[in-house]
């Protein structure tokens, strides 16, 4: 059990309030400390047990307790640990290779230094416009210490993920499958030499319904040139035309899309929308607006969906014709979902994954001290998505995906069996 001892000057009231963070920071990492050593005391003795019958001639065991590793200290996410892991004497031999076995901890690592949460924050923060200069110092204070977070370290870290972030952008693509298409332009505040980074993104959903980043390149800005140079090098890399492509209206990626791959299918992205049309109404009319706006894209089927936009035409069009404009002039591609399975509606109509990967970093007001790196900031754009998509999930009714690629017929979301078949609109 942790025990507390009240200091003696516990009772002064002027006591300052760092003082009582610094002791709550020491009472989390020395819990920290001690659950990881039973965690790590555990997982030996359960490699031991699991090898207690084998036995050398002189029956003696081959799998014990020999001692402790040094000490090391493990930059957690409480802080700063420092973990002494115990030690296996595994005298076994593989029969295959001959080789010496060893006990390797899935818990930590030979190898580890750093948690994985701790190196995933790193570009987060650079996003967020703190200097990679700056690392060092801000999670040292953070964490309550900088332990196996150098200058030297940061300095390898970023060097590597550019090097991840460039053998994924010459990676084949022929082999993988992107039936849908979500795409967006992500503005990043790091100050450049020239202007800020522009981050086209493509995520992709395969045909077994896992959606997957696709590409990730500087534009400079969203233009139709920059979304054609990265269609083109996909497409040269092997990659198939999308059934579907979602995305802003305002993006330069439409014209390049008609370029390269002229059979891709567009849907507007409803949220980038509904944001649009907003702007263009006095705030006494939006929660009104809204309202009308959601009656058009959760309609339960086409039909009521045009039905829902003449309505909105008749409410808002006299007054406000500009902010109607924008509906009823791309009526078609923001309702093409329909002609999709009802499953992958919600999926279809927002570009909801590239959306939530940068929601904290997209809208940041603050821009970075000193002249950034334009790869710095696509490395670290980079393993963002990456640590992201591990936690991406498949997309509902995975299974109709490949369908879609088929040529399946859906109207209103139903499959339809043969083409002159229309199903009656129901629900979605």
């Amino acid at each position: 059990m942790l025990t507390v001892v009240p200091d003696p000057s516990a009772g002064d009231h002027n006591r300052p309030a760092a003082a009582d963070a610094s002791l709550i920071d020491q009472i989390v990492r020395e819990g920290a400390r001690r659950m990881l050593a039973e965690a790590l005391q555990a997982e030996v003795d359960a490699y031991i047990a699991a090898f207690t019958s084998e036995r050398d001639d002189h029956g003696h065991r081959l799998v014990v307790r020999n001692g402790y590793h040094e000490p090391r200290d493990v930059l957690t996410s409480a802080g700063a640990v420092e973990v002494t892991v115990p030690r296996v004497n595994d005298k076994r031999t593989d029969p295959d290779t001959g080789q010496r076995r060893r006990f390797t901890s899935a818990i930590l690592p030979a190898w580890a230094r750093k948690t994985p949460k701790i190196t995933e924050v790193l570009p987060l923060l650079y996003l967020h416009g703190l200097s990679s200069g700056d690392f060092v110092p801000a999670l040292g204070q953070f964490l309550g210490s900088g332990a196996g977070l150098s200058a030297s370290v940061i300095t390898k870290l970023t060097e590597q993920w550019r090097a991840d972030q460039h053998a994924f952008s010459e990676h084949d693509l022929s082999g993988v499958d992107y039936v849908y298409l979500w795409v967006d332009g992500i503005h990043v505040n790091i100050r450049l030499e020239e202007q800020k980074l522009c981050l086209l993104v493509m995520i992709g959903v395969r045909a077994d319904g896992r959606k997957e980043l696709v590409a990730l390149a500087d534009g400079y800005r969203e233009s139709t040139e920059s979304w054609a140079d990265l269609l083109r090098d996909a497409k040269r890399r092997g990659m198939r035309a999308p059934v579907l492509a979602a995305g802003d209206g305002a993006l330069g990626f439409w014209g390049a899309l008609r370029e390269v791959f002229p059979e891709t299918r567009e849907q507007r992205c409803w949220f980038h929308k509904i944001a649009n049309v907003l702007a263009a109404l006095p705030k006494s009319a939006h929660p009104g607006a809204k309202k009308a706006l959601a009656e058009i894209w959760n309609a339960e089927d086409r039909r009521h969906a045009l039905d829902a936009v003449t309505a909105f035409q008749a409410a808002y069009g006299a007054k406000f014709p500009k902010a109607v404009a924008k509906i009823t002039d791309d009526v078609d591609v923001l309702l093409a979902f329909y002609d999709y399975p009802a499953q992958h509606w919600i999926h279809l109509r927002t570009t909801n994954p590239i959306e939530s990967t940068f929601s904290t970093v997209r809208h940041r007001t603050r821009v970075t001290k000193g002249p950034g790196s334009r790869a710095a900031g696509l490395a670290m754009a980079f393993k963002l998505i990456e640590s992201a998509q591990a936690r991406w999930r498949m997309v509902n009714a995975p299974q109709l995906v490949a369908l879609v690629r088929a040529g399946v017929v859906f109207v209103n979301g139903q499959l339809v069996e043969r083409p002159d078949e229309q199903p009656a609109p129901t629900a979605a």
